[in-house]
């Protein structure tokens, strides 16, 4: 398939481009700075701006049949990156005909009831960019979503295991949510699903066509 990833340059679109690849799909790696981008085989590096507009960024794309929204400015550029550049990229792949969207969230980013607890204080501005950013694409579009609400994200090495939608760990390997990530598509049981995942004891494929 020919995959665009928006957000090609974050630490979970790093390893997610590089899984792709080894899946031997075609990868567009979006990112405002391309240049920075590691060579990978299948993969072109393709500057994406979230701050320009849909025709612009429409103008970029040919052949799409996925989008990944991975993008995040770690809370420096909320509105226009995390919110309304999610939102923007769901107004392109519909201007396109794309149907298949995948996107990184946050841990119970539907639910703000959750957000005042000791741990999630700190990440109240990011959870209302994104409940916006997961409403608009739950019930204001016609995509084929996926949406990977992770909890707390750390570096080390994927186990390839997990837990979806159940009281589990509270963090994530980024090795893990971005083989998550990769393996969606696999699975036709993704399609029009909130998926809430930490790190577990469940194999990824496992885990996932169980849904």
């Amino acid at each position: 398939m020919n995959i665009l990833v928006i957000g090609a340059n974050g630490r979970v679109g790093q390893k997610l481009i590089e899984n792709l690849s080894n899946q031997n799909h075609d990868v567009i790696a979006g990112s405002r700075h391309p240049e920075q981008l590691v060579t990978l085989k299948k993969v072109k590096s393709l500057q994406f701006d979230l701050h320009d507009s849909v025709d612009v960024l429409s103008q970029k794309l040919q052949d799409i049949d996925v989008i990944y929204f991975v993008a995040g400015s770690r809370g420096k550029d909320l509105l226009q990156t995390d919110a309304f550049g999610a939102v923007k990229s769901m107004m392109i792949a519909e201007k396109l005909g794309i149907s298949r969207f995948i996107m990184l969230s946050s841990s119970h980013s539907l639910e703000p009831e959750k957000w005042q607890t000791p741990d999630m204080l700190p990440l109240l501005d990011y959870n209302i960019a994104k409940f916006f950013a997961d409403n608009y694409l739950i019930n204001q579009t016609n995509l084929a979503y996926t949406i990977l609400q992770a909890t707390a994200l750390i570096d080390g090495p994927a186990t390839g295991n997990i837990s979806i939608n159940a009281a589990s760990k509270s963090q994530n390997t980024i090795g893990n949510v971005a083989l998550t990530l990769a393996a969606i598509i696999n699975h036709e049981s993704t399609s029009k699903k909130v998926i809430r995942m930490s790190d577990g004891d469940t194999s990824i494929d496992e885990a996932l066509s169980s849904l």
